[in-house]
């Protein structure tokens, strides 16, 4: 469904005080990614949170689900926000990073396994 909560992702200094302290208060269990601070749970099987270490923000990041990323994008500019360039999360879906007309960061995603990295990119 368009506009619900996917994802939200919380940063931390030091990741495994945060998987710590998450893991205790919710129960939580984390899957690592190699050659990543990142650290991802399910709270359901639609939606998630993650762990992102080595990160000096504190706000955490919140994704929104969406049918079609790239009307999405062109919506948030339209509507007087801005988009950076969707990334895939290869067999798995796209993300993008953007901000709302005020400013407040947020995330879209559109799960998708066929999302493959860009011929030239890394991964």
């Amino acid at each position: 469904m368009a506009g619900k909560v996917v994802h939200v992702e919380l940063p931390a200094q030091d990741s495994s005080q945060a998987k710590e302290f998450y893991g205790a208060l919710f129960g939580w269990q984390f899957q690592s990614f190699e050659d990543q601070d990142y650290h991802m749970t399910r709270t359901d099987e639609q939606q998630g949170a993650a762990v992102s270490g080595g990160d000096s923000g504190s706000n955490p990041v919140v994704y929104f689900d969406t049918d079609d990323i790239d009307a999405s994008i062109s919506k948030v500019k339209e509507l007087g926000g801005s988009a950076e360039q969707k990334m895939p999360v290869p067999g798995m879906g796209w993300f993008v990073a953007c901000k709302d007309n005020q400013g407040t960061s947020f995330s879209l995603w559109q799960g998708d396994e066929s999302a493959q990295m860009p011929e030239g990119m890394g991964g």
